[in-house]
C-alpha cells in the first residue's frame, strides 16, 4: 500500500530540530519525549526517526535495526518510569492510533506510553 508522508507534520518539525520538544530518550533511530498534553502521570510519545505515517507502514518498511530500536526505546522507559508490572510497577498502556477512524492527528507513526494511575477500560463495552 502506498503511504504519503508529509514532511510538515509535526513530529517531522521537532526531528528536524524546528519545534523543540522535552525529550526523554534519544537514539540512532527513535526519539521520545513528553506529551504537551498529559492524559496520565506518565504520558510518552515515541517516534521512529524514519519517516512512517502509521504503524502497518513502519512495520512494513522499516528496517529490522529501526524495528528493533523502536522497541526496545519503547521497553526501556516504560523500565525506567517504574511502569513495568514485573519489576513492581502497577503497569501501562501503549497507543497507537492508524488513520481516520482511530483519530489519527499526526500523520507519524507513533506510541503513546501511558501509565502512573489506574488507566480505566480502554474501550467502552457495548
Amino acid at each position: 500500500m502506498p503511504y504519503a508522508y508529509d514532511d510538515q507534520n509535526v513530529f517531522a518539525r521537532i526531528l528536524r530540530g524546528e519545534i523543540p520538544n522535552d525529550t526523554v530518550m534519544e537514539t540512532a533511530h527513535t526519539l521520545a519525549f513528553n506529551d504537551i498534553a498529559p492524559q496520565a502521570p506518565v504520558h510518552v510519545l515515541v517516534i521512529p526517526k524514519g519517516a512512517y505515517v502509521c504503524f502497518d507502514h513502519f512495520a512494513e518498511q522499516a528496517s529490522d535495526a529501526e524495528i528493533a530500536d523502536f522497541n526496545r526505546v519503547v521497553g526501556r522507559i516504560c523500565e525506567d518510569k517504574g511502569l513495568c508490572p514485573g519489576a513492581g510497577g502497577e503497569g501501562y498502556r501503549l497507543v497507537a492510533n492508524s488513520g481516520r477512524d482511530a483519530i489519527q492527528e499526526v500523520p507519524h507513526m507513533h506510541v503513546h506510553i501511558l501509565g502512573g494511575r489506574n488507566l480505566g477500560r480502554m474501550l467502552p463495552k457495548d
